[in-house]
């Protein structure tokens, strides 16, 4: 159905376009790179994380229950009455210390592997660019200085090959020429 004013047209074809900005604007978020880089470390965060857990529920926690008398994670206390199982349910208030114990091991491994793996070696790769950069900038500095100085001296041996006949005198020439001295008039 064809639009009845051209107040209507209007309304629709700003609808349109502010679909299309909108949608542009979305594309434009997702394909920026930090997002697609944020999306990599969660999924490898999620496979590293399964990783610690069955190492710390595999071998930490089963070597922390050999000192004991059962694995770590079985361990707990009551508060209220006797735990005891009835029916497949735990009757009581049990506190289960060992779960906690086990998620702060988990914690602590994965907190370990993150920095001794991850964070120190790029803070040791950051320092020796860092460092790089600033004897690159020391050398670049030194060579303008080098360049000067060359400069300088060109400067110099040009001035005492003129000799006494360019001209005797004070003050300082602002000219194209770069002369210094006062010249006489004919």
């Amino acid at each position: 159905m064809a639009p009845h004013t051209a107040a209507q047209a209007t309304k629709g074809t700003l609808v349109a376009e502010n679909k299309e900005s909108l949608l542009a604007g979305f594309k434009a978020f997702l394909m920026r790179g930090n997002v697609i880089d944020l999306a990599v470390a969660v999924v490898i965060g999620a496979a590293f994380t399964n990783i610690v857990n069955s190492v710390v529920k595999g071998i930490i926690n089963p070597v922390v229950g050999a000192f004991g008398t059962k694995d770590l994670e079985s361990y707990s206390s009551c508060i209220k009455d006797s735990c005891v199982v009835v029916n497949g349910e735990v009757q009581g208030i049990q506190i289960q210390w060992g779960l906690v114990l086990s998620a702060i091991l988990s914690f602590l491994i994965t907190a370990a592997v993150v920095y001794f793996l991850m964070v120190l070696p790029m803070a040791k790769i950051l320092a020796k660019r860092a460092a790089h950069d600033k004897a690159k900038e020391g050398v670049a500095e030194t060579m303008e200085i080098s360049e000067l100085e060359v400069l300088k001296e060109i400067r110099d041996h040009l001035v005492s090959q003129r000799g006494p006949a360019a001209g005797t005198g004070t003050g300082t020439g602002t000219g194209s020429g770069g002369g210094s001295g006062t010249h006489p008039t004919p």
